[in-house]
């Protein structure tokens, strides 16, 4: 449930949430997709979350760094 929560925030910053980190469950652009990494991680092979790949957990850290960096 955390991870897609964690997903939510990461829409939600994308589109409405004018890319205002306070939005992220971690309050962090990066510190929100390492965690989003780990959570993603802590499954196993087949027991991982067919609704959330890790490539698009990568590709939220591409559309989110842009403007950090």
């Amino acid at each position: 449930m955390l991870l897609a929560r964690m997903q939510s925030d990461c829409e939600y910053y994308l589109d409405y949430g004018g890319r205002d980190p306070k939005r992220l469950w971690a309050g962090d652009e990066e510190r929100q997709i390492d965690l989003m990494i780990k959570l993603h991680d802590s499954f196993k092979e087949g027991e991982k979350p067919q609704w959330l790949t890790m490539d698009k957990i990568l590709e939220y850290k591409k559309e989110m760094m842009v403007m950090v960096e």
